[in-house]
């Protein structure tokens, strides 16, 4: 299997795999991904929201399915999102994973997202999606960021623990030196600002 080549400079990809356009669960994988490009140093920031191309990923031609996974593929850090659905991932997830071939995300590193409207399928990431990831390739460095549907009006409140935590796992799995204090510190207020500006965003939107 060919390696794709990856761009000089870090990369962010969101995907989001609610099988719902607008989601929530897209809103807050976004959020998330622009605070793994800050911690990147970098702009280059896209999203694969799966539901725009579900009708096409079975059928014997995928086109836009075909760049979406080529895209990932080429990613320094994804952030792979999903509700949790039957208390594991979507099959619509599912399905777009399945189009890789044996270590089809290798050198990928991946943060696994879900978001739950019960704190009881808190572990629904953790023992279904990573091992999935991992199967495919991916570096998994970090525990699966979880959030509840009540968590999602105040993302900056809700992604700073988990980042706070994983930050510099993170970083180091990307290849890139951890930040200084200060400039930490500054990120992290910046963040915060950022992701609460998104957060009228969530409002009404489907989970």
């Amino acid at each position: 299997m060919t390696e794709p080549t990856r761009p000089s400079a870090a990369s962010v990809v969101v995907v989001s795999g609610n099988p719902r356009e607008g989601s929530r669960t897209l809103a807050a994988a976004e959020a998330a991904g622009r605070r793994v490009a800050e911690l990147l140093g970098t702009t280059d920031v896209a999203t694969i929201e799966l539901a725009a191309f579900a009708g096409e990923i079975l059928t014997a031609a995928h086109p836009a399915a075909d760049e979406a996974k080529d895209r990932l593929a080429r990613a320094t850090v994804a952030v792979v999102a999903t509700p949790v659905y039957k208390a594991s991932y979507t099959g619509l997830l599912k399905s777009f994973l399945d189009l890789y071939g044996p270590d089809g995300l290798a050198g990928v590193v991946v943060v696994p997202l879900v978001v739950s409207g019960n704190p009881a399928h808190a572990l629904a990431g953790e023992a279904h999606l990573r091992p999935v990831l991992v199967e495919l390739g991916a570096v998994v460095p970090t525990r699966t960021l979880t959030l509840t549907e009540a968590q999602l009006p105040d993302l900056g409140e809700a992604l700073d623990p988990w980042f706070a935590r994983w930050a510099t796992p993170l970083r180091r799995a990307a290849g890139v030196p951890a930040a200084p204090a200060a400039t930490a510190t500054a990120a992290t207020a910046t963040t915060t600002t950022t992701t609460d500006a998104t957060a009228a965003e969530l409002t009404g939107a489907a989970l």
